[in-house]
This record gives structure tokens, C-alpha cells and sequence, in this order.
């Protein structure tokens, strides 16, 4: 017919993204089985995030949050998006990041140089705080003391600290980190074949706020702490830092092979091979465990009041990580790991039996100079003050 067009129909599209329907789908989400174009999964990466965050309301405007940054792959996608959800979403957040140097040869320092071209990137300050300042020990040192078995124990108690610390250096009001669902689902899993049902209340919980007494006896607030990963994959993780290329360090820790965890994260990597909704199902278990420990008297977590050496919050006369220095100093690495006061009672027959009417202390043998003890002069933060020598968010 005259003035007529030919018109070719139309292939429909070869595997089409199940949300926009437009593109073709280059990716199949391990959280839901969706099968999803590029942008589309940007976008519901960052919207589950987002709603996350709202719908716990995690932070208040004008917040002056650390973002703890080890270079890794979780930390390196939760500083670039909060800082775009931030932006886009106007939250009103003053963002820092904040290192911690163990002080590992080979990985750490490595890792840190990442972290630092993240500040560069990504526009945001960054502070770095090291065990060596503050303990007067590095992991590399700790390992010689004890060898490899239980060292996941000692940096897991002098990281936290250590984050606190740099946080109150920083003076910010929130640290938010980089745990997964995957991290919290192993934790789930750990606490219940140890039988450590109270603490499944904090690690199950999307914010964190310990509490200690200060002298006068008033209860005082401590900095606050949030995982706005709770529910996020970490193999989704690993999907948005690879299609969006951010710069993240991917080498595993050297000491953490011997680690308990990893025969927790086996275990669920199986379980989730066999049922993809198993990690959120073992968190949504854990939440319900939580709840029913929590209203159990019997079963809930001791009273946190501070600790009478370095003044940190502790549910015992000595924080853990007193408790572990006080070891390592003595030459006792296991002082403060397992049978704490077995191993305490042989210290003090030792001393008995050399003649000494009590045990020799840590802060008399810093001052006698006793060679014997093998003491080292910084032992613990006892005081603020001494977070003078740590660099600052200028010099860094």
C-alpha cells in the first residue's frame, strides 16, 4: 500500500531484568533469586540499606559518625555508601573514618594503604589508631608470646576497645562497622554451640549501647554502635564493590585461618548452598532466641560498671583487655583466657614459693624496674591524656 512502512517485529529481549524488564539481567541476587540488570541492583543494594537505617533509626542530624575502615572489602562499600546515602538522602551526618593498625607485617599495613586512598576518594577524614600506642603490644609481638592459637581472642578485645578510644579522640557520637549478615548469622551460630545464650542479645541487635556507672554512681551513656549491613549478603557485598570497582584490600588476615569462626562460616556457607535464605533465617532465630533470653533473669548479661585499672566499661573489676595485658606483661598469655583463676592461683603459689608474701604487681614492677617481670612501661591507657602522641586527623 502506498505510504506504508515496513516494520521489522521485534526480538523480545533474551533474559530481561525482572525489575525494569528493559535490559538484560547480568546477575542473579544470592538473597532473593531475583536476576537483575546493573542499576537496578545499585539500586536496591542501596534502598534496602537505606531503609535499614530509617527504619531503625539509626542516626539523628548533625551525627558525628566513624566508619570503622580495615581496607576490606564490607568496610570499603559501607564508607562509599554512606556517604552517598548521606548525600543523596540529606541524613546530615558528619562522617570520619576510623583505622585500627594491629599491627600485622604483611597484611595491616598493606590494608591501611587502601584505606587511605579511600579517605582520598571518597573526600573523608581518617584516623589511625595502633595497639602499639595503646597497649604497648602489636599483634606480630602477641603472636611471638602466645603462637597462633587463641590470638583471634586478644584482637578481638583490644580492637574493640580500640575503637572506642578512637572514637572519643574523634569525639563522635557513632561507630558504625562493616558487619554483614553473613558475620552476624556466625556469631548466631557460635554463641548457641558455646551456649553463650545472653550475649545473643547484643550480637543479634542492630545498635549497641553499653552503659557504666561513673564515680558519683550516675549511669552514663556510651558511644553508640550500629551494623547498617545486618541483612545485606556478603556475597552482595562483593557483587556492588566489583561492578561499582571500588578499591578494596582482599588478602584474608595471615593469623585468622586457626580462628573458631571459621568453622561457623563452613557450616552456614553449606547450609546456604542448600537454602539461600538460610543466613536471614539464622538471624531471624537468633532475634527470637534473644528475646526470650532477655526475659529470663537467670540469663541476662551482668551489670557494666567500669574498670578500676583504666577506667573502660566491664562487668568485672578488670576489663578483659587489662586482664590479657596483665598476662602477656607476667609472661602468663593465657592469663585472662579460659581458667582465668586457675591459671591466676599457680601465679601467685610461684611467688609464694619464691618467698614474695604477695604477688608482685604490675605497677610496683614498672616502678622497681624488676627485669624479671619483663613488664612493659605501657601497659594500658590509664589516662586520656596519654592520646596526645596518637596522630590526629591533620597529620594523618
Amino acid at each position: 500500500m502506498p505510504g506504508a512502512t515496513d516494520t521489522k517485529p521485534t526480538k523480545p529481549l533474551k533474559n530481561p531484568c525482572n525489575l525494569c524488564q528493559s535490559v538484560r539481567a547480568i546477575l542473579k541476587r544470592p538473597k532473593t533469586g531475583q536476576q537483575l540488570c546493573k542499576e537496578c541492583f545499585f539500586h536496591v543494594f542501596e534502598t534496602e540499606i537505606h531503609n535499614t537505617i530509617v527504619d531503625n533509626k539509626l542516626f539523628n542530624k548533625g551525627d558525628r559518625v566513624a566508619i570503622g575502615a580495615s581496607g576490606g572489602k564490607d568496610s570499603t562499600v559501607l564508607a562509599y555508601v554512606m556517604k552517598l546515602l548521606n548525600d543523596r538522602y540529606s541524613y546530615g551526618l558528619d562522617l570520619i573514618l576510623l583505622s585500627i593498625d594491629e599491627g600485622i607485617t604483611g597484611y595491616r599495613d598493606d590494608s591501611l594503604e587502601t584505606v587511605k586512598r579511600n579517605r582520598d576518594q571518597y573526600q573523608i577524614p581518617l584516623l589511625i589508631v595502633s595497639y602499639k600506642d595503646l597497649y604497648g603490644w602489636s599483634m606480630d609481638d602477641i603472636v611471638k608470646e602466645i603462637g597462633r592459637k587463641n590470638n583471634c581472642t586478644f584482637c578481638g578485645v583490644f580492637r574493640r576497645q580500640a575503637l572506642d578510644r578512637g572514637a572519643i579522640m574523634l569525639n563522635v557520637d557513632h561507630i558504625v562497622t562493616g558487619h554483614n549478615a553473613d558475620d552476624i548469622a556466625e556469631t548466631v551460630l557460635m554463641n548457641i554451640l558455646r551456649g553463650d545464650l545472653p550475649r545473643l542479645q547484643r550480637c543479634t541487635s542492630i545498635i549497641t549501647n553499653d552503659t557504666s556507672e561513673d564515680s558519683s554512681g550516675i549511669e552514663t551513656s556510651k558511644i553508640l554502635r550500629s551494623k547498617p549491613f545486618k541483612y545485606t549478603y556478603e556475597k552482595e557485598i562483593v557483587m556492588y564493590a566489583y561492578f561499582k570497582k571500588l578499591d578494596y584490600f582482599s588478602t584474608e588476615c595471615i593469623y585468622s585461618p586457626n580462628a573458631y569462626r571459621g568453622h561457623a562460616r563452613v557450616f552456614l556457607k553449606d547450609l546456604e548452598a542448600v537454602r539461600r535464605t538460610a543466613i536471614v533465617d539464622i538471624i531471624h532465630s537468633g532475634e527470637a532466641l534473644s528475646a526470650s533470653v532477655q526475659a529470663n533473669e537467670s540469663t541476662k548479661l551482668p551489670t557494666m560498671a567500669n574498670c578500676t585499672r583504666c577506667g573502660y566499661i566491664s562487668s568485672n573489676e578488670l576489663c578483659k583487655a587489662c586482664l590479657l595485658l596483665e598476662g602477656l606483661n607476667k609472661g602468663l598469655p593465657q592469663l585472662g583466657i579460659g581458667h582465668t583463676t586457675k591459671i591466676r592461683r599457680m601465679h601467685e603459689a610461684a611467688n609464694l614459693a619464691s618467698g614474695l608474701s604477695s604477688p608482685v604487681s604490675l605497677s610496683s614492677a614498672v616502678a622497681d624496674g624488676s627485669a624479671e617481670e619483663k613488664v612493659k612501661v605501657v601497659t594500658h591507657i590509664k589516662d586520656l591524656g596519654q592520646l596526645e602522641t596518637m596522630p590526629t586527623l591533620d597529620s594523618v
